[in-house]
């Protein structure tokens, strides 16, 4: 008899596996898929609510925390958004494992997960729960992860404060649309604090989580004072690299809620204070604002040099204009942090609390650096050790303060008084607004520069609720519109007395994994069945060689597998069991190792390359290149089979991750 093998298509085959979070989606389907969650009963459905995007560790991750009706086991399904199809999730979509547990706020329960192996340049689609109660899904969208990018920067919204909180949900919801809809491709939206006015009202964090942007942008939450008290903060925002521990807060354990946290995006180390505790324990142990101040040293030496830029975060203002700025908490804050935070060379502090905006001069260990800075300037050049702090006006109209007038108690760390070169400001701030409008602030990082802007997100008209509710307003939007600017500066990182030299690699080609079938025919003519002692026939051959190529960066691992299905002609049919193999590597590369040899069914009684058998593979780390992969066939029968000329499919299948 005429026995033959055959690839599934003739001719020159390609096969390509794209390095990236697709290929763990190919590697993980089936873990994931033998692991699906028991669905609520129908009578009982569970439902989720309060879900945030919030930001991962890096670009490649994001963490989503969600409020949930019921104690069962939930999840976050991903997908690219390309492969959902009518609304249908992909069987390959990869699951994340939510954890969490009874809230201390309201009735339910809590939940979060970390969306990990993101790849950049990409739409995802994203649904939490379980199977029959999912949520509706979201979208967001990854992009370089190198590179100038573009984040915003939103005061106070402190919902509830006015005391109408759907006219201050209304004034949120419109700066988030209004500033994304002006910056379509911001990566991360800020927060300075203070979210809500009572920490353990579930209905105004309901509002504060209303505007869609909060589960497509990712979100850098900030404690601030109005969101402590209870533990609702913690459990709508589930933040990477946090330090929890009690040196981080102040009051009982049961209502202490969030921590210090810092995370890298792109060229910008940002760390997140809870700036709540700042009064340093008087035995000296560690704790308050010296707490603060060790964890930012250690994250720095540790981080530091993995960023260009070193931006912190925290809620309560040190230099700002209205009516926190002569707080004795804030001016001890003044004393313990300046000069800890010029000496670890930090660039910028972001900060609310004071419901007005202010910019301040360069400051230095607690001074004003240069004594001719001028009020407003367009350009500024720190020197080493100088710090610009800004202090972001109200993101919703719930609440403004207004502008106070400096006092007598001079340019000291602790003063307040007026600034020499414009005395109706305090000597620390360069730019002080208050027009009872809202705004936020637009911070563009570039490789040689910040630029810094505080923009309008509204006018004296509605929705502007302290503004409804009788307060003046000033400013005039035929003169200043929404989108116009308050106040815009380039700050210029400091190079010493040489010249700094940089050049923007372009991103190269990520490379890819693929395989080829070595010539044109697909064909692998076993000849003609030879009798063997009576008993069985046999016929040998080799496979037409696989070259394999790896160009990837990522030198992930892959492996090049195989399987036959039943051998037929006609009507009659053998088992693709009665066919082994010996894998070899023709021509080494791509750190290939050959897979093990299979036997012939009549020999050990297995299931021969019926089932899926190694060709060949390489570890991580394998150097890129390319392979030649070959191997003996060795095909035995028992000598019943019916006479014929039989043929099967060899398919070849690559994974890598």
């Amino acid at each position: 008899m005429t026995l033959s093998t055959s690839t599934r298509a003739p001719g020159p085959v390609r096969r390509r596996v794209v390095a990236g979070v697709v290929a763990g989606f190919l590697g993980m389907g089936a873990a994931l898929g033998s692991g699906l969650l028991t669905a609520a009963s129908a009578a009982d459905p569970t439902t989720v609510s309060g879900i945030v995007l919030g930001v991962g560790a890096n670009e490649t991750q994001r963490i989503v925390s969600w409020y949930s009706s019921a104690d069962t086991a939930q999840k976050i399904q991903l997908a690219p958004t390309a492969e959902i199809v009518n609304g249908e999730f992909p069987a390959n979509a990869v699951s994340f494992d939510a954890v969490g547990a009874a809230n201390t706020s309201t009735t339910g329960f809590n939940r979060h997960a970390t969306i990990s192996n993101l790849r950049e340049n990409t739409a995802y689609s994203y649904r939490v729960g379980a199977e029959g109660s999912w949520s509706p899904a979201y979208a967001f969208k990854t992009q370089d992860f190198e590179g100038d990018y573009d984040f915003l920067f939103f005061g106070d919204p402190q919902i509830g404060s006015s005391g109408d909180r759907l006219k201050d949900q209304a004034g949120w919801e419109e700066t988030l649309k209004v500033a994304t809809g002006a910056n379509p491709n911001a990566e991360l939206l800020v927060s300075a604090g203070d979210h809500v006015e009572s920490a353990n009202d579930e209905g105004q964090w309901t509002s504060f989580l209303a505007p869609d942007q909060l589960r497509q942008v990712p979100l850098v939450a900030t404690i601030g004072n109005h969101d402590v008290g209870g533990k609702a903060y913690e459990q709508h925002h589930f933040t990477p690299n946090t330090d929890r521990s009690a040196q981080y807060y102040n009051g009982d354990q049961a209502t202490r809620s969030g921590g210090d946290y810092w995370f890298i995006h792109k060229d910008v180390l940002f760390i997140d204070l809870n700036s709540n505790s700042y009064a340093n324990p008087a035995d000296g142990s560690a704790g308050g604002d010296a707490a603060h101040v060790a964890y930012v040293t250690d994250v720095i030496k540790k981080h530091g040099s993995e960023a260009k830029w070193k931006v912190l975060v925290y809620h309560h203002s040190i230099y700002s204009p209205a009516s926190h700025a002569t707080d004795t908490d804030n001016k001890q804050r003044r004393e313990d942090f300046t000069t800890a935070f010029s000496n670890l060379g930090v660039d910028m502090v972001l900060q609310g609390h004071d419901h007005s905006y202010s910019r301040s001069y360069s400051i230095k260990n607690g001074q004003k650096e240069n004594p001719a800075e001028k009020p407003g300037a367009p350009e500024v050049y720190p020197g080493p050790g100088g710090v610009i702090y800004v202090t972001a006006n109200s993101a919703s109209g719930s609440k403004y303060y207004d502008i106070k007038k400096p006092d007598d108690s001079g340019t000291g760390v602790r003063g307040n008084g007026a600034d020499p070169l414009d005395p109706d400001k305090y000597w620390y701030n360069s730019v002080q607004n208050q027009e009872h409008v809202r705004s936020y602030v637009k911070v563009q990082v570039r490789g040689d520069k910040l630029v810094l802007a505080n923009v309008r997100s509204g006018t004296c008209a509605a929705p502007n609720a302290a503004v409804e509710k009788g307060l003046s307003c000033v400013n005039t939007p035929e003169g200043q519109p929404v989108g116009s600017i308050v106040d815009k500066v380039t700050v210029h990182p400091y190079h010493g007395d040489g010249q700094a030299i940089q050049v923007n690699v372009p991103n190269a080609a990520p490379g890819e994994f693929g395989w080829t079938i070595d010539g044109y025919n697909g064909l692998v003519d076993l000849g003609t069945a030879q009798e063997r002692d009576g008993t069985y026939f046999e016929a040998t051959g080799k496979i037409n060689p696989i070259l394999v190529s790896d160009s990837r960066r990522s030198l992930a691992p892959w492996s090049i597998s195989a399987s036959v299905g039943d051998f037929s002609d006609a009507d009659k049919t053998f088992s693709g069991s009665y066919l082994g193999w010996t894998p070899y590597v023709l021509d080494a590369g791509a750190g290939a190792q050959a897979g093990a040899a299979v036997l012939s069914s009549l020999d050990d009684q297995g299931k021969g390359l019926s089932a899926s058998s190694g060709l060949g593979a390489a570890v991580q780390g394998h150097p890129r290149g390319g392979a030649k992969l070959g191997a003996d066939l060795d095909l035995k029968i028992p000598d019943s089979i019916a006479k014929g000329s039989y043929r099967t499919t060899l398919t070849i299948t690559a994974l890598s991750s």
